[in-house]
């Protein structure tokens, strides 16, 4: 079995991977990061949870400490990412990896005070992490500057699709130089996807790993037929057993998501919920509620559903079966982290029967009752 050793990263690089506690490489890793350190583009295409973030960052990290800046910072690497969320996560995985190098790095996102990310900014830095619309105001406003950046990712570019910032990504690319490396990743591809890809990589090399079907064999799965009443009393009950570590639980609506949190703060178990009603400190501060074990399950609308990048969930509850089989597959993809195992469990009721059926369909499996 590779280990990280074998991939030619400088020491600094390696104690620090050690210190994540991490020995050998995912797939997407052993693929990526050779090509990625001979400078060539990559186009991946990978679910999260693959631990595609490491396999861009440390390769990063690896080029921008071999040429250390002197004088000033300007920006020399720029990563966009959909959402608050996987910004905030992908920055604490370039301080970790990078914490034996110089290299500073900050993240850039909304829904919260521009002061801190300006100073940060002007500062000096050499690497940013960032949501697009953030980052266009700070360009706008004259903050920003992308003239040195030579280092491009484009993660989860089929999520900023669906999010609609496909315009705004186009906007910012325009301002970075030409020549530079180049990064796409991508759970699906999307003839949108391919003609962004076509435009911004220089005869890239693909990385394929982790297609749909792989998180699908590799969490366990079952479903409860029960009626919409019903619902609240059973997953009081299924949550409160003991294998349940770290558990999510996915609603369809925000209002569904209060209610679920709300009854299950009347039992045993402390429960939390997160979605785009909650500011960004709130949401923050739930998160890290939920990494640190304090509390033991998220309610979570499906902006949760990618992006969200925790160790260590055991379970994952749909409490409403998602409109489409491919929030399915991403919700239950959170847990069975990098090869490891989970459980899936569905809460049906007669009126979500079609659809149900519609995801066993889709994933070419029958999931069996509970």
């Amino acid at each position: 079995m590779m280990l990280f050793k074998d991939l030619h990263l400088i020491q600094p690089l390696l104690d620090a991977v050690a210190q994540e506690g991490y020995q050998h490489p995912t797939p997407i890793q052993e693929k990526a990061i050779p090509v990625l350190l001979s400078g060539k583009d990559v186009l991946g295409c990978a679910q999260t949870g693959t631990g595609k973030t490491a396999a861009f960052a440390l390769p990063i990290l690896q080029k921008l400490a071999a040429e250390p800046m002197t004088g000033k910072r300007d920006t020399r690497a720029l990563i966009l990412a959909p959402t608050r969320e996987l910004v905030a996560q992908i920055g604490e995985s370039f301080l970790a990896y990078g914490r034996n190098t110089h290299v500073v790095s900050t993240v850039i996102y909304g829904g919260v005070a521009q002061g801190p990310q300006n100073r940060a900014v002007r500062g000096g830095l050499d690497v940013i992490v960032a949501t697009p619309g953030r980052l266009l105001d700070l360009i706008g406003q004259a903050i920003v500057s992308l003239g040195s950046v030579s280092v491009l990712v484009l993660d989860e570019a089929d999520r900023m699709l669906d999010m609609g910032f496909l315009p705004d990504v186009y906007k910012i690319v325009r301002r970075v130089p030409l020549r530079r490396q180049t990064m796409l990743f991508s759970a699906t591809l999307p003839h949108e996807i391919v003609n962004l890809a076509r435009e911004i990589l220089h005869e890239p090399v693909r990385v394929d790993v982790a297609p749909s079907s792989t998180t699908v064999e590799t969490v366990r799965q079952v479903v409860y037929h029960v009626s919409r009443e019903g619902k609240s009393a059973l997953l009081n009950q299924l949550v409160a057993l003991p294998d349940v570590k770290r558990a999510l639980v996915f609603t369809r609506t925000k209002v569904g998501a209060n209610s679920v949190v709300a009854n299950l703060n009347y039992g045993p178990v402390r429960a939390d919920v997160m979605h785009a009603d909650r500011g960004q400190s709130a949401r923050e501060k739930t998160l890290d509620r939920f990494k640190e074990g304090v509390t033991r399950v998220l309610v979570a609308t499906d902006i949760a559903s990618r992006g969200l990048d925790v160790d260590g969930i055991t379970h994952v509850f749909n409490y409403d079966v998602p409109d489409e089989p491919d929030a399915y597959v991403h919700r239950i993809g959170r847990t069975a982290r990098a090869g490891a195992h989970g459980l899936a469990i569905t809460l049906c009721s007669r009126e979500e029967e079609r659809k149900f059926a519609a995801i066993e369909q889709a994933i070419r499996m029958k999931i069996p009752e509970g």
